[in-house]
């Protein structure tokens, strides 16, 4: 959850009715099916056809359904009316702006981002003069269940049927338009309009004989301060080859107020940010002499880019170059076929909407951070390291989003990780949530801690060949852990407080630093579990006295626990804590979904006195991966914990979309009760997860949720900044994770699998518990975990046996997961 995103996660009742949405169309989900069934005998099928890429597109998914290539820098959508961060959105009742190159997904900014450089294919009877240009005239409604989109792919037609398709490169693109047959085909780009309406002054300029069009200017970040601006370019080439020829073309302003003029053969435009504030419109018009019948379509290419016109136009030119659509097309949903086959099911035996869920979360999970590589600017201009934008943010994704990178994709993850400590070459400390090449607002501290961290414990050994400078990483994360910024809000941790009264205090005077005096509880817990992550690297290292400090601060959570605090019955809970150890009583119930008070500041609002980030003391209260164990003593020991976690669900504080909420339904393993987690996940997956638009329980997160999910239906979870996965029951009875960097396979099997078992409930005499589980025909040592090492680095086959006996079924068999309290963690692998 990200702004408003726990004021969207509490409306989900008030979400429109089926009734009242617009649905991709019908023939998107026929074929999916189709396909799904036509896979069951073929030995190579297309992963990305099982795709389904509007699944978050309503619910406030904030999901981009358009054209991409894994973690493409270019992504072409329509931009809609109405709370659309992502651009695009279900709702028939809003209308389509335009279709423009650059988008987020997944993204919960409540202005939205990006949207840059938006054209609308126009239809203009009576000529040049009369187009509708400014944004409000020129909307339209989109024709009924004609959205489509597949990986590399998005269509959607306009109702004056004219159709509009986009494909993508990484930095580039086609666009194709097909208007009805004898109609004369108008556009207008924009220059001025994007999403956030953040346009902060630039240049367009029209060259007719190239039949090029560029654009370049500064707009605003969607997710930090508004006194940062970032640059953008982009290049529009309108001939397809000499294919087309140019009829008309000039500029236009306009305003809400009456402004609408345009300049037939004009070719310059140049505006500065409007000082006295208002909406100033502006932007490129121009047509093109009709095609003939046969061929009623128009393509245009196009370049973006963060550094400069020129090497817009170059990117265009270098990644697309001739190329027809078709062949752009087939090289994106290529990359995207790579990239699915690394996760291979039994598609044949595992139900078909399974099928869907995940490899549609994959999907989402490889569209984001974005590589702009070669693209940066500021103090990365001259950068040699790889960069990623769009860390939105480190908070939401370090829980799943990276192990499941980590799992089957470590190059792709290195090349992040690597992004990640030149941030803190180049600034001082690591990003947080980065967003538009600027700085974003930092949520639970310097979470990118556990992000490297969980790269150094799974890959020190490749490390190296993996273009990782280990002592650069530990220095990146001793940065964060002991370094105080000047100012917090957007980079590092508020530590110098920290360290010295061992949590963040309530209402403490800091003459050192600046930022928002807010979420002390929750900043502590996460505080916490970033030393663990230093803590874990630090073993590695084999730096002693550092593990021994790290070791300490990571318990640091124990510092905010209230054992006085009652709520429900149950005694004992996380809140924020004067600098002279009194607590600041809130009640748990605080910001949960059961909090009557609608108007209550639970985000990064500066009257946010709850104590935690986008949450309730009753949910933050379970936040403590690497030490459960000794949440359980808190709590009152196993018994009380299990009746604890039970009245959590039943009562309904969990939120599914919310991340400090990812690993409860696994915490039954920590009290030797695996089976009931099995029920939990089950519940949790069905009650929140379908293959609808709706089918995500609030905002994707950067694919947070995707992966979570990805996690739920192969039956694991992972802890970060460890090797460890708690185990579970598969969704499908058996799949293979292949890791071509370490070149290895690992096929993990269902025996007993029982389709019966893949539903909310799962019904009495059902087999779906874990009985035993060998690894290489080795019984493991815990039927709750196990471990990369043994597992995914070495390949080979791992046998999970599923029983439908419960009762005996709910125990680990041996070692719980492990806790640094009980003596946990205690050697690098």
């Amino acid at each position: 959850m990200h702004f408003l995103r726990c004021f969207a996660a509490l409306l989900l009742t008030f979400a429109l009715s089926p009734s009242t949405i617009a649905q991709p169309s019908p023939e998107l989900q026929r074929r999916i099916t189709a396909a799904i069934k036509n896979a069951a005998n073929q030995s190579n099928p297309d992963y990305t056809a099982f795709v389904n890429p509007f699944i978050g597109t309503d619910n406030f998914g904030d999901v981009c359904p358009g054209a991409s290539i894994p973690f493409g820098m270019a992504k072409f959508s329509t931009d809609l009316t109405g709370y659309a961060p992502a651009g695009y959105i279900t709702d028939p009742n809003e209308k389509i702006r335009g279709i423009s190159p650059l988008h987020d997904s997944g993204t919960g900014s409540s202005l939205g981002t990006y949207g840059n450089f938006e054209i609308m294919p126009l239809l203009c009877p009576n000529g040049f003069n009369t187009c509708t240009t400014t944004l409000a005239a020129r909307q339209r409604f989109r024709k009924p269940n004609t959205d489509d989109a597949s990986p590399g792919y998005f269509s959607q037609t306009l109702d004056n049927n004219i159709k509009m398709e986009a494909t993508a490169t990484r930095r580039a693109g086609l666009e194709r338009f097909t208007f009805p047959v004898g109609s004369k085909p108008y556009f207008v780009l924009d220059l001025a309009n994007d999403l956030p309406n953040s346009f902060a002054g630039g240049t367009l300029d029209i060259d007719p004989g190239k039949g090029r069009i560029t654009i370049g200017g500064l707009w605003g970040s969607s997710f930090g301060p508004g006194r940062f601006n970032y640059k953008a370019f982009a290049c529009y080439d309108l001939l397809d080859g000499g294919k087309q020829k140019l009829s008309e073309y000039g500029v236009w302003t306009g305003d809400t107020v009456g402004l609408d003029a345009k300049g037939l053969g004009q070719t310059h435009l140049n505006l500065t940010l409007n000082l006295i504030g208002g909406v100033y419109q502006s932007g490129a018009l121009f047509s093109y002499d009709i095609n003939p019948p046969a061929q009623p379509n128009y393509i245009i290419r196009v370049g973006v880019s963060f550094r400069s016109i020129d090497q817009a136009c170059a990117n265009a030119e270098t990644e697309v170059g001739s190329s027809s659509f078709e062949d752009i097309h087939e090289k994106a949903k290529a990359l995207w076929q790579e990239k699915l086959s690394k996760v291979e099911i039994d598609i044949g035996n595992t139900p078909a909407n399974v099928t869907e869920m995940l490899y549609s979360s994959l999907y989402r999970a490889s569209l984001t951070p974005n590589n702009a590589t070669g693209e940066t600017q500021g103090l990365f201009e001259s950068t040699s390291s790889f960069y990623f934008d769009s860390l939105y943010c480190s908070w939401d994704t370090y829980r799943t989003f990276y192990p499941l990178l980590a799992l089957h994709s470590p190059v792709e993850f290195a090349q992040i990780v690597d992004s990640y400590i030149d941030g803190w070459r180049k600034n001082g400390w690591m990003p947080e949530c980065r967003a538009n090449n600027l700085p974003g607002w930092t949520q639970g501290g310097s979470s990118a801690d556990n992000i490297v961290s969980h790269f150094a414990v799974n890959y020190h050994n490749e490390a190296e060949s993996l273009g990782i400078n280990l002592d650069d990483l530990y220095s990146a994360l001793l940065a964060d852990g002991e370094l105080n910024p000047p100012e917090w809000n957007i980079q590092g941790r508020q530590v110098n407080v920290y360290k010295q009264y061992g949590y963040v205090p309530f209402a403490v005077l800091d003459v050192s630093s600046t930022g928002r005096q807010t979420r002390e509880g929750s900043r502590t817990l996460e505080y916490a579990f970033e030393d663990f992550g230093i803590r874990q690297v630090a073993q590695l290292l084999g730096k002693t006295d550092d593990v021994a400090k790290y070791t300490n601060r990571s318990l640091f959570f124990r510092n905010v626990w209230d054992p006085t605090v009652v709520s429900d019955g149950f005694r004992g809970f996380s809140q924020k804590r004067y600098s002279n150890g009194t607590f600041a009583f809130n009640n748990p119930v605080d910001c949960s979904p059961n909090d009557r008070n609608s108007s209550r500041a639970c985000s990064l609002q500066g009257t946010n006195v709850n104590g935690f980030y986008e949450s309730s003391s009753w949910e933050y209260s379970w936040f403590a991966p690497h030490d459960t164990a000794h949440l359980i003593e808190l709590m009152g020991g196993n018994d009380t914990f299990v009746k604890r976690l039970d009245h959590f669900f039943n009562a309904d504080y969990y939120l599914a979309g919310n991340e400090p909420s990812f690993q409860t339904p696994i915490g039954y393993h920590y009290a030797n009760h695996p089976a009931k987690s099995v029920d939990r996940v089950r519940e949790v997956v069905f009650t929140n997860f379908d293959i609808t638009p709706a089918g995500l329980p609030g905002n994707d997160d950067q694919a947070a949720m995707a992966s979570l999910l990805s996690f739920h239906l192969l039956g694991l979870y992972p802890v970060p900044s460890t090797t460890q996965f708690l185990v579970l029951s598969p969704f499908t009875p058996q799949y293979t994770i292949h890791n071509s960097f370490l070149n290895v396979s690992t096929t993990v099997t269902a025996l007993n699998y029982d389709a019966k078992s893949i539903q909310k409930t799962i019904p009495p005499g059902t087999a779906a518990y874990v009985q035993n589980i060998t690894i290489n025909g080795v019984p493991a040592p815990s039927r709750c975990h196990f471990d990369f090492y043994d597992v995914f680095r070495v390949g080979g086959d791992v046998v999970i046996t599923l029983t439908a006996d419960k009762a005996a079924a709910d125990d680990c068999q041996g070692m719980l997961p492990e806790s640094i309290s009980t003596g946990g963690f205690a050697t690098a692998r």
